[in-house]
C-alpha cells in the first residue's frame, strides 16, 4: 500500500473543495434548541434535489450508455470509499430483490472490502492498487461499467477503480459533488452534483450522501427500465422472497390484469412466481410454457411479448 501523502499538501487540497467548506454563521449550532437544529438541517437538505435536477442531462447520458452495455449482459459495478462505498453497496444489493437481477450483474465495490461497509479499513480509501485487484477480480468485459463514486471528487480508489476501468475498454462514470473533480474527468461520463458545504464541516455523508443516494437511484432504476424490468410503472421482475414482496406480487399481476383472486393465483401458480409471466397468460391467454418462450424471444421485455401474442 503506498505511503500516506502530505498532510499538509492533503489539507491544501480539502480546503479547496466546496464540500470540506467551513461556515462560521453555523459555529454556534450545537447552542441552538433541538427544533432550530432540525429546522436547519431540513433546510439544507431541501436544495439537494434541485443540484441533482442540474445534471439529469449528463445522468440519462450514462444510463443510456449502460443499459445499451448491460442489454449485451454487461455489468454494473459501483466503486467507492467509506459513504459513497456504502451506498454503492446498498444500491446493488437492492437490485435482486426489485429486478431479479443476478447478484453477480450488479455489483457494489467498497474500499477495504465487506468489513469497511461497518468499520473504517485503515488507508483502504487511498489506494489506486487496491481498486484495480478488486476489480481485476471481477474480471471486467468491454460491455461492462465501472462508477465510481466520491463526495470529494478525489478519492484515490474511486479515481483509480474508474481509470483502471477505461484501460480495460470498460464504460466509466464518475459521481462527484466538487467542480472539476479528478474522478469526473477520468470518466467518460462525468455527473458532478454541487450541493455546497455541509451543516456538519467535512461531514459528506450529508447532503452530498443524499445526492448521491438520488444519482444512484436513478442511474440502476432508469437502467432497468430500459432493460424491460418493469410493465409501465409496475415491477413486474419483482423477486417475491418473503411475505410480504409475494403479496405486492400479487397486487402487481391485479393491477396489471383487473384479474381475480382465483385467477391470479392460478396464472401464478403456472408462471411459477414469475411476475412477468403471470401477467402475459392472463392478458395474452397462452400457456406457462409460451409465456415463457415469448418473454426469452422478446428480451424479457413484456409489452414486446404481449404485442407478439396480440395481448
Amino acid at each position: 500500500m503506498p505511503s500516506p501523502s502530505d498532510p499538509r499538501s492533503l489539507r491544501t487540497e480539502l480546503e479547496t473543495l466546496t464540500t470540506e467548506a467551513f461556515r462560521p454563521e453555523l459555529a454556534g449550532i450545537d447552542r441552538l434548541p433541538t427544533l432550530d437544529i432540525a429546522r436547519l438541517m431540513n433546510g439544507e437538505d431541501s436544495g439537494v434535489p434541485a443540484a441533482v435536477a442540474e445534471r439529469l442531462p449528463q445522468i440519462a447520458a450514462a444510463v443510456d450508455a449502460v443499459a445499451e452495455r448491460m442489454a449485451r449482459g454487461g455489468r454494473l459495478v459501483y466503486a467507492g470509499a467509506g459513504t459513497a462505498g456504502r451506498l454503492g453497496v446498498l444500491d446493488a444489493s437492492e437490485c435482486p430483490p426489485t429486478f431479479n437481477t443476478d447478484p453477480a450483474q450488479v455489483v457494489g465495490l467498497i474500499a477495504g472490502g465487506p468489513e469497511a461497509m461497518v468499520t473504517s479499513v485503515e488507508g483502504a480509501e487511498d489506494s489506486k492498487e487496491l481498486a484495480r485487484a478488486d476489480l481485476d477480480a471481477l474480471k471486467l468485459v468491454p460491455d461492462d461499467t465501472v462508477v465510481g463514486v466520491s463526495a470529494s471528487g478525489r478519492t484515490p480508489y474511486a479515481v483509480g477503480a474508474v481509470e483502471h476501468a477505461r484501460a480495460l475498454g470498460a464504460l466509466t462514470v464518475g459521481l462527484a459533488c466538487n467542480r472539476d473533480s479528478a474522478l469526473a474527468t477520468a470518466a467518460e461520463h462525468g455527473i458532478e452534483v454541487v450541493v455546497g458545504p455541509e451543516l456538519l464541516t467535512g461531514s459528506t455523508r450529508l447532503k452530498a450522501g443524499t445526492a448521491q443516494k438520488l444519482v444512484l437511484n436513478m442511474l440502476s432504476t432508469i437502467t432497468m427500465i430500459r432493460l424491460g424490468k418493469t410493465y409501465g410503472n409496475l415491477m413486474v421482475d419483482v423477486r417475491a422472497s418473503n411475505d410480504k414482496l409475494r403479496a405486492r406480487s400479487r397486487r402487481i399481476v391485479a393491477l396489471a390484469t383487473g384479474a381475480t383472486d382465483e385467477e391470479i393465483e392460478t396464472a401464478l401458480t403456472e408462471a411459477g412466481g414469475e411476475v412477468k409471466n403471470a401477467i402475459l397468460t392472463i392478458v395474452a391467454g397462452v400457456d406457462g410454457p409460451t409465456a415463457t418462450r415469448l418473454l426469452e424471444e422478446s428480451g424479457g421485455h413484456l409489452r414486446a411479448a404481449l404485442a407478439v401474442a396480440g395481448g
